[in-house]
């Protein structure tokens, strides 16, 4: 598969806020995708952001407004693990948002804040989207090698071990 143009999504603080994604629904919702060679193209295509939170000094996955909206879309639209680039750190942070629970963390010496997340609910969140990953790959019409590499891409992109061989 040749790479593929990415389409940047960018909700406003204001959609944020409303938890309206509806807009986004009308262009993408899975009654709008299309199917077969077209669907194959968007795979790895998509890179989500957030216009009006860099005056913030928080991090996007700290912000309880935004925390709600990506709970929500994901909600809405579980399509993440097939559609996300992987080449950027947007879906881990979309991720975070999703789990429940968040600790912030200080290391001696340093300034910055760090987040620390618990790799089980990491898990149980990445693992619970692969049905609609795999929806996705099979409406795309991907051959079994394609949407192993996808899932063995994903689970390496989140920092997980993929060990299981190839599919004959």
């Amino acid at each position: 598969m040749s790479d593929p143009q990415l389409i940047v999504y960018q909700f406003s603080r204001d959609k944020v806020e409303r938890g309206d994604f509806s807009a986004f629904l009308a262009r993408f919702g899975t009654d709008r995708l299309p199917s077969g060679p077209a669907l194959a193209e968007l795979l790895g295509g998509f890179v989500f952001a957030m216009e009006g939170y860099d005056s913030d000094a928080r991090e996007i996955y700290a912000i309880p407004e935004v925390r709600r909206f990506y709970a929500a879309f994901h909600r809405a639209w579980p399509y993440w693990l097939y559609f996300c680039d992987l080449n950027q750190d947007a879906l881990k942070t979309m991720a975070m948002c999703c789990l429940p629970s968040l600790k912030s963390v200080t290391r001696d010496g340093r300034a910055q804040v760090g987040v620390e997340l618990d790799p089980r609910e990491l898990l149980r969140f990445v693992a619970g989207d692969f049905n609609s990953m795999n929806l996705m790959c099979d409406r795309a019409g991907l051959s079994e090698r394609a949407i192993y590499d996808r899932t063995k891409e994903v689970m390496e992109f989140f920092g997980f071990p993929f060990d299981a061989p190839p599919p004959g």
